[in-house]
């Protein structure tokens, strides 16, 4: 007789290669119909060699293997690895296909700072003003903020939230140390939240913080708000800010999270963005950032990582995989900087010195 135990983890396994197999279906199809209908949006890319689709295939089976061991351990419940918003993502799944000709026009054209009329683009920093992953109006439209969680999961063969829940671990045990020391309520902020899914896995694995979140993409706020008001008693402070001008006093939050952002800043901002997070960060506190690998720890992948930008329109990428982020973060003022990879994200951990 199998255990509870044994089949949670099987079904698990199971609904996982079931979102990989569905996100290489959708890639190969748009692959063939983008190569007859618009040949010349076809990207410039190289073949990766089977030695690295092997090693790939290996950091996804240990990537499953840690996921579900840290949900065993209790670090988040099990019943987070099977929640998925499935009725909003085949609403709008065929959304996704209806805009594949603007964004092959777009690639052909290489159009890739395009808005329509009726988006408003003032106070925005330049550097924001792109169609990132080619898809219309960027990060400023409502169909926009609907369609990403989609496009995340198709992107990472559905081992998005997978990647999202490694910065839990960490963050939960750094919170709970730091609550033995202080008896305090932690406060968490989330740098860049979009529409609040690293909002949500936290709220899961951390139910007693406060948790806030900022991001510059209104139509993000409102689906992140939407979606958490849903899932939580008590809802997140979301806030359209900033990264580089955060809008909390010194020394407020317990932990600092950021996922998915660092690659899609310029150099300068990656500086100025660590800055404020320190800055906003109580002494003693943690933050946990996850994002794409790079060059420094992955040179196996150097193949992969230079078509990543080619494919999808990530203007800052090449400067953000040779980044030393370690360094950085030594410069703005934290300690005890580790960094680990889990399939194709690499995450840092650092604590910002305790003055006591």
């Amino acid at each position: 007789m199998f255990s509870s135990d044994y089949l949670n983890k099987i079904t698990y396994q199971a609904v996982q290669q079931s979102y990989l197999s569905f996100s290489l279906a959708h890639k190969n199809i748009n692959t063939q119909l983008r190569n007859f209908f618009a040949p010349a949006a076809k990207p410039n890319t190289q073949t990766l060699n089977p030695e690295t689709l092997q090693q790939l295939q290996v950091r996804l089976t240990k990537l499953l293997e840690v996921d579900w061991e840290d949900a065993r351990l209790g670090i988040y419940p099990q019943s987070l690895l099977f929640e998925r918003p499935w009725q909003d993502f085949f609403f709008y799944y065929p959304f996704l296909w209806l805009d594949m000709p603007s964004i092959w026009e777009r690639i052909t054209k290489k159009q890739y700072q395009q808005f329509s009329p009726e988006i408003n683009l003032d106070g925005y920093p330049q550097y924001y003003l792109q169609n990132f992953h080619y898809q219309t109006n960027g990060y400023l439209s409502h169909m926009s903020a609907n369609l990403y969680d989609l496009q995340v999961e198709i992107l990472f063969n559905g081992m998005g939230d997978a990647m999202r829940r490694r910065i839990l671990a960490p963050l939960k045990q750094e919170l709970e140390g730091l609550k033995r020391e202080s008896g305090e309520k932690m406060r968490v902020l989330d740098v860049g939240c979009g529409t609040g899914v690293t909002l949500k896995l936290i709220r899961a694995a951390i139910t007693s913080a406060s948790l806030f979140g900022i991001d510059l993409s209104p139509t993000y706020l409102r689906k992140a708000n939407d979606m958490l008001a849903a899932n939580s008693e008590e809802l997140p402070q979301l806030l359209q800010a900033n990264a580089e001008e955060l809008p909390y006093r010194d020394d407020y939050f317990h932990g600092v999270t950021c996922v998915f952002l660092f690659h899609e800043l310029p150099p300068v901002v990656r500086g100025k963005a660590i800055a404020e997070m320190f800055r906003v960060m109580k002494p003693g506190g943690v933050l946990v950032i996850c994002d794409s690998i790079q060059r420094r720890d992955s040179p196996e992948f150097q193949t992969m990582m230079n078509n990543f930008p080619a494919i999808f329109h990530e203007p800052y990428y090449q400067s953000y995989i040779h980044d030393d982020l370690e360094q950085r973060l030594h410069d703005a003022g934290f300690e005890q900087v580790r960094t680990e990879n889990h399939f194709v994200s690499k995450y840092w951990v650092a604590r910002k010195k305790n003055e006591i």
